[in-house]
């Protein structure tokens, strides 16, 4: 999965389109993303011993990973992602992510 925790991304599809916002979690399993502020939906908590009240909450739910993409604040554009290797002083090699419209490197 291209997407890790804590990138910006922006949704690209779906009626939350063109909300940029940072990824809290990431599923690889199920190969879908959880996007502060993006699919919120109300779910009915039940009263229990730990929440006598109940209530109604507030909760993100995740969206399929096709539907976001990488976000450049820079050059502000998503961004498909590619990979690339580099080497440091030592000759030892990373493969770090790129972004294929403006080139920037991923930590």
């Amino acid at each position: 999965m291209r997407i890790k925790k804590g990138d910006k991304v922006q949704v690209i599809s779906g009626s939350d389109k063109g909300v940029v916002a940072e990824v809290l979690q990431v599923l690889p399993k199920k190969d879908k993303v959880i996007v502060e502020g993006v699919n919120v939906v109300k779910k009915h908590l039940k009263p229990t011993q730990a929440n006598p009240d109940g209530g109604i909450i507030e909760k993100e739910m995740p969206i399929h990973a096709c539907k976001v993409m990488l976000y450049d604040e820079k050059a502000k554009k998503a961004s498909r992602v590619g990979y690339k290797t580099e080497t440091d002083k030592k000759g030892n090699q990373t493969k770090v992510r790129v972004l294929k419209k403006t080139g920037t490197v991923l930590k």
